[in-house]
């Protein structure tokens, strides 16, 4: 993809700002460090948190001694779990999956007991960081310890240790849920009885750390009855809420405000323990407070992600047409819920069946409790997980009825002219087209080519072999409607808001209820705004992050920032220009249907030369000389907006692989992407987010894991072990767009944020093992380290990574259909 750096303008036309590549207004300030975040805040008396964490993973609390830390120069004082034990509350999670959903609580600080390494026990308050710290190490908990529960396949078996003693077992909720022709889990497994073909695979998602570049921070100033709340933050507006109901601080007593935030990917997307307990001890000391989080601090107990073992079966007949798809999940709830925790997987349940036509689809999962730090929100949250596993399946499914995976994927995929088309999974998919985005992406790798270099290799038994991986996928995003997010029991809505104020000189602001993290939100609402108003881009100001200057949101994750809320600022634009259509006529004494409105000025039809620019109306109106007669003055106007569907961006992804079967070093090759996003409102962010995303997919597949030892000790606590890839890491991507725009959305736009996560993942494994399966190789467990794929290669089966042999989802051993041939995944390997 190609992009110029300024926009360019037809003769005798104005500028239009959407589709042009600008420069991100806010990147000055960013990269240079010249802003604002959390952690630069200093308050006149402010004082310093340091939290007393537990170094095991699974004990009882038995007495903590305070004395020697209250003694220490400059602590002001020392808080247990017992001090805030009756106004701590617990921690909510908004989004209970199922009626019978067992929910154990989660206080800020522990009570009685620890249930993962970094849990806080105590807290210091003192006037400089520097002794916070040092006092820590001065704290004395005694622990009686107990077993840790680390692994799901064991924690859901019968006499289980618990990590919460007084639940039944380790299980938080069991969803199911039944689609396709067939509708029920009866009929789907007649699909699979009357099939020629069975596949069952287990594929494991590890767990995945955010890695967001700006650590956590929070800074609470109370006054009065009233407190301000200072957090890095993805969600200010629903912080306010939580935090409100959490502590009993009357909503409107609560100012919460996310200055420039540096990066979140989910991570930040919870109200976290530390937000709570700086409440707390403002309100308890009435003195503002800080904390911030170090990095091995953010490692260990900001939220981690994915976590998932996947039991998946295909079913098809002879010719490759796929006839039905089961999934049965256990998702690693870790030890508590947060705030969307459960939820994650359950918004995969509706992509498992990704853009292919199965007629039959169940989907069941188990929420799993271990005693390790708790999974929430990761980018993509739930969609990786499910286009992982359809995609990955496919390829199964093409090796078994010996096709190629790209002609197998065209035969099922759903074509152009079926649009709209209501999946299995029950989602009305409203437009796309997957041919177009694979043919452009097989001319910018150059598939032939590469084939024909694979077909020499194999021939000459190179060492280095070359592996091709198709991911050709779609996502839901924009998370909303509110009332499907109602159906699903979400404790929330999915609407946006916006609010646009016009200057007496002409200039505009915009409040944004959608606050941004690294988006670029004020310069494509920039944009965005000067084409519905006929402004200057450099005339527009973006308000965002401070609930008393955008008293209502619902803030940013699941690529909604655009498909929402640039959705309400252009109708609430519209709005605008509205009301400005009725003094312009009483201006121009013409009749609002004749006036016309082109690049910000009202003219009367047929009538050259006469007309009023709407900065001169905002002027006009400020002064309230002469403005009709029963309408106030002013043309300022906001709107909230609630979509009726999800948006579905898609694209194919492929990937070109070396692998050297010597020593188990990966490499990729090239790289080629092509996406479509709707209508691109600035292609040099959506360019930005597509190497970012997919970065962040190819880190998955090569590079990180969180790795817990016997014990529950994160051993990956630092970025010495946990592998986050540099520019230097990755291959050169070549990315290219189709522009089928949303039907749905006014501004045709699907969403971007994701979609490169979403889709590179696969892409890179089945690359890898596309080079070596003729070495009977067939499945490595993710991350791909030289190791791992080593190891696969001696074997000839995944490296010994896999858990379970020779089961289908549903725990019996596959065998062969009456109807025909299946597979089972006795050769993949044995021990866990």
């Amino acid at each position: 993809m190609t992009v110029t750096e300024e926009p360019t303008v037809t003769a005798g036309a104005p500028a239009k700002e959407v589709g042009q590549p600008r420069k991100r207004k806010e990147d000055t300030r960013l990269i240079t460090g010249r802003t604002t975040w959390t952690d630069n805040m200093v308050l006149p008396g402010m004082l310093h948190l340091a939290i007393v964490r537990s170094p095991v993973a699974h004990a009882r609390i038995t007495n903590v001694d305070v004395s020697a830390a209250q003694q220490s120069q400059g602590v002001v004082a020392v808080y247990t779990g017992r001090d805030f034990a009756e106004e701590q509350g617990s921690l909510p999670c908004a989004w209970p999956v199922t009626p019978d959903m067992v929910n154990p609580g989660h206080p800020s600080i522990a009570v009685d007991q620890v249930n993962h390494v970094g849990e806080a026990v105590a807290v210091i308050v003192a006037r400089s960081k520097v002794a916070a710290q040092d006092a820590v190490e001065l704290v004395d908990v005694d622990y009686d310890q107990l077993p840790p529960v680390l692994d799901m396949e064991e924690a859901i078996k019968d006499g289980a240790e618990l990590v919460h003693s007084h639940l039944e077992s380790n299980t938080s909720f069991h969803f199911v849920f039944d689609g396709g022709e067939a509708g029920a889990a009866g009929n789907t497994d007649q699909a699979f009885a009357e099939a020629d073909v069975v596949v069952s695979r287990r594929f494991v998602q590890q767990r995945l750390i955010p890695s967001f570049m700006e650590p956590r921070s929070v800074v609470v100033q109370p006054q009065g009855d009233n407190y301000t709340l200072w957090s890095s933050t993805q969600i200010p507006h629903i912080l306010r809420v939580m935090a409100a109901m959490v502590t009993g601080i009357p909503e409107h007593k609560l100012r919460v405000i996310a200055p420039d935030v540096g990066g979140g990917f989910g991570g930040k997307l919870n109200v976290i323990p530390e937000e709570i307990l700086s409440l707390l001890v403002a309100r308890r000391l009435r003195k503002p407070v800080k904390w911030t989080e170090t990095r091995s601090e953010s490692l260990m107990t900001a939220h981690h992600g994915r976590d998932q073992i996947q039991y998946i079966d295909i079913a098809a007949d002879r010719e490759g047409n796929v006839k039905g798809l089961r999934c049965r999940i256990l998702a690693d709830m870790g030890a508590y819920l947060r705030l969307v925790t459960p939820g994650v997987p359950i918004l995969g349940a509706f992509m498992f069946v990704g853009i292919y036509k199965f007629p039959a689809y169940r989907f069941e999962c188990d929420g799993v409790f271990t005693t390790k730090t708790p999974t929430d929100a990761y980018r993509g949250a739930g969609r990786p997980e499910a286009t992982f596993a359809i995609e990955r399946i496919m390829d199964e499914l093409a090796v078994e009825l010996d096709l190629d995976p790209l002609e197998l994927r065209r035969k099922n995929w759903i074509n152009a002219a079926e649009f709209p088309f209501t999946t299995a999974a029950g989602l009305a998919y409203d437009s796309g087209d997957y041919e177009a985005a694979t043919q452009q992406a097989l001319e910018l790798i150059g598939y032939d080519e590469l084939r024909a270099e694979q077909r020499r290799r194999r021939e000459s038994n190179d060492p280095v072999q070359l592996g091709i991986g198709f991911s050709t996928f779609t996502e839901m995003c924009g998370l909303a409607p509110s009332r499907v997010l109602g159906s699903l029991a979400y404790g929330a809505g999915g609407w946006e808001q916006a609010s646009i104020r016009m200057l007496p000189t002409g200039k505009v602001e915009v409040v944004t209820g959608s606050t941004p993290h690294g988006q670029g939100h004020e310069t494509a609402w920039s944009q965005l705004v000067a084409d519905e108003l006929g402004v200057p881009f450099e005339d527009v100001e973006v308000l965002h992050g401070d609930t008393a200057i955008s008293s209502r949101g619902m803030d940013t994750y699941g690529s909604r920032s655009l498909v929402v809320g640039g959705v309400a600022v252009v109708k609430a634009a519209e709005k605008v220009v509205a009301k400005a259509r009725t003094i312009a006529a009483h201006l121009l004494e013409a009749s609002e249907d004749d006036l016309d409105f082109t690049g910000g000025t009202f003219s009367v039809r047929g009538t050259p030369g006469t007309g009023v620019s709407i900065q001169e109306i905002a002027l006009a109106t400020f002064a309230a000389h002469d403005y009709p007669e029963g309408i106030e003055p002013s043309i300022d106007a906001e709107a909230t907006y609630d979509p009726v569907n999800f948006s579905f961006p898609h694209g194919t992804h492929i990937c070109a692989m070396d692998v050297d079967t010597e020593t188990g070093m990966v490499k990729i090759r090239k790289y080629a992407c092509v996406d479509d996003v709707g209508k691109i409102v600035n292609p040099l962010i959506v360019e930005g987010q597509i190497h970012g995303g997919v970065a962040q997919g190819i880190a998955q597949a090569l590079y990180e894991e969180a790795v817990y030892d016997a014990d529950g000790n994160l051993t990956t606590g630092s970025f010495v072990d946990y592998l986050v890839p540099t520019a230097a890491d990755l291959p050169h991507f070549d990315t290219g767009n189709t522009v089928h725009e949303a039907p749905g959305n006014p501004i045709g736009a699907k969403g971007v944020g994701e979609a490169g996560c979403i889709a590179s993942t696969p892409a890179v494994v089945n690359a890898a093992l596309d080079a070596v399966r003729h070495l009977g190789v067939s499945d490595i467990r993710m991350p791909l380290t030289p190791e791992r794929v080593w190891r696969a290669i001696q074997e000839g089966g995944d490296g010994g990574d896999r858990a379970t042999a020779g089961t289908t989802a549903y725990g019996g051993a596959q065998t062969e259909t009456t109807a025909g041939v299946s597979t089972d995944a006795s050769s993949l390997g044995g021990d866990r």
